[in-house]
């Protein structure tokens, strides 16, 4: 049983950061005495990938590793997958390619009863979605010999691994045919929390203080891919200017390849992303299909699901709204930063007439502030466990946002950044601020604070309790007034932690 704390393996291509009930899981997977099908999915550049390949590499097993051709064509995909056979079972020569899925799964058969009975397996199909072009009758072919050999071998470890999230949901954890309630277990690999950036950058020597990192983190998310291009020495602010600012930057034209390299028609995806971008604090489900102008309500809505598979956009229902449908956001760091700040500077960026430190002029003008300080409420929600164990809320407590946008002769309007429902009688209403310093709450702030509360308590009838809390950046500045009106506070470093 592995340590509750980040592991770091080692495996023939680098070292693994964080992952350790990923990495638990697989193991137990792995040691367990029947055939085991596990499929792998999650936001493109998260690291599965990476994952699987350092970790199974470690394992004393033979190790079938055979990667689906993007946009190839079914005899290419056949034929890396008779060249990979050769290499792992027959050090070296490649097998004539078959012309069927069902003939190249004989011969990965054939090849896997040549190994010694007490030797376990592991075929790792990745990017699968790519294998299975139009007409290939991959899926059929697969649920043949899963079905009819590979289950009855206890040594087979089947990974089946895909960045074409719905696809993988679709087709092969909710398979309603031959693989149906096939799947053993599955597995969601997710971006980085702040805990695991931080350990990542410290296991390449990166010093970064948590302000700094969390800069970058409002734009990189926590994707691993993107935090590799961070450069020892350089400020957050020179890593964004760097990577997304110059013209051979690797993140200026990452958001078009994402895209492309996930769904077949990428233009009605990117046109829904570039609709909820433009609305911060998110848009009506009925609102957006009419807005995007998209020619089907019923393939807008499946596309809305594809991309929150993917893990860009999060569907929610603001808290006393249930009647109200769902509301999206984005939930993509780089998506959003890229629509909003880089896309206008596209074709300066390509003509390389921006110079270096260019970045740092833009983050000193008021629009930036506004954006970091909605980023860090996006970054808030991500780490809602860290805040709830700073704010010693109970784990049975539900979560949300509320606003109230008055009609005309309605009163005030309020908006609570986060709220926690709690089961004790009592609703905790939080404050979500970004700053360079401490937070100071001064009189008319504290006045502001009352009448969010009492809007609240108007608007949503509710009988409850009501406590007020902060979190913020840089902590609070003890008043009169924070005595007062706060009960409790979480701070940058609070998200920091490990849950």
């Amino acid at each position: 049983m592995l340590e509750k704390k980040i592991d770091i393996e080692e495996g023939d291509q680098g070292k693994i950061i964080g992952r350790w009930r990923e990495i638990e899981l697989l193991r137990e997977l792995f040691d367990s005495r029947r055939a085991e099908f596990i499929a792998v999915y999650g936001r493109r550049r998260v690291g599965k990938t990476y994952l699987i390949k350092n970790l199974i590499d470690s394992f004393p097993a033979v190790f079938f590793h055979v990667t689906g051709i993007q946009r190839g064509p079914l005899k290419d995909q056949l034929a890396e997958f008779a060249k990979q056979i050769g290499v792992t079972f027959y050090q070296g020569p490649s097998l004539i390619p078959r012309s069927s899925w069902i003939d190249a799964f004989e011969d990965l058969t054939t090849a896997i009863n040549k190994i010694p009975k007490d030797q376990k397996v592991v075929l790792f199909f990745d990017e699968f979605p790519w294998m299975a072009t139009p007409r290939s009758k991959l899926i059929m072919a697969l649920e043949l010999y899963w079905n009819r050999y590979w289950v009855f071998d206890n040594r087979i470890k089947l990974i089946i691994c895909g960045s074409a999230t719905s696809w993988i949901i679709e087709n092969i954890i909710n398979n309603k045919g031959g693989l149906h309630n096939r799947v053993t277990r599955t597995i969601h690999l997710q971006p980085f929390s702040l805990y695991e950036t931080e350990s990542y950058l410290k296991e390449y020597k990166i010093n970064l203080n948590r302000k700094q990192i969390l800069d970058l983190y409002t734009i990189l998310g926590g994707v691993p891919l993107y935090w590799s291009y961070v450069r020892k020495g350089h400020s957050a602010y020179q890593c964004i200017d760097e990577l997304c600012f110059q013209r051979n930057g690797p993140l200026v034209k990452e958001f078009e390849r994402l895209f492309e390299s996930l769904f077949e028609d990428a233009g009605p995806y990117i046109e829904l992303i570039r609709t909820i971008a433009s609305y911060r604090y998110g848009i009506g489900q009925a609102e957006l299909i009419a807005k995007s102008q998209l020619p089907d309500g019923g393939y807008t809505v499946r596309r809305l699901r594809q991309l929150e598979e993917a893990g860009f956009v999060t569907s929610l229902i603001p808290y006393g709204r249930k009647d109200k449908g769902l509301y999206y956001v984005i939930d993509d760091e780089y998506s959003l930063f890229y629509l909003y700040w880089m896309e206008p500077k596209l074709k300066v960026i390509s003509r390389k007439s921006i110079n270096q430190g260019f970045w740092l002029a833009q983050a000193n003008q008021p629009a930036w502030k506004t954006w970091a300080a909605l980023s860090f409420e996006s970054t808030c929600y991500k780490h809602i466990d860290q805040i709830r164990k700073a704010l010693k809320i109970d784990p049975g407590a539900s979560s949300g946002t509320w606003r109230f946008v008055p009609k005309s002769g309605q009163g005030e309007g309020a908006q609570i950044d986060l709220l926690f429902d709690r089961l004790d009688g009592a609703i905790t209403l939080c404050e979500i601020k970004y700053s360079d310093k401490p937070f100071a709450i001064d009189k008319s702030y504290a006045q502001e604070i009352l009448k969010k509360m009492e809007v609240f308590r108007q608007q949503t009838k509710t009988k409850k309790q009501l406590f007020f809390s902060m979190i913020t950046t840089m902590g609070l500045k003890p008043t009169m007034y924070s005595e007062e009106l706060i009960s409790s506070e979480a701070t940058l470093d609070d998200l920091f932690k490990n849950i």
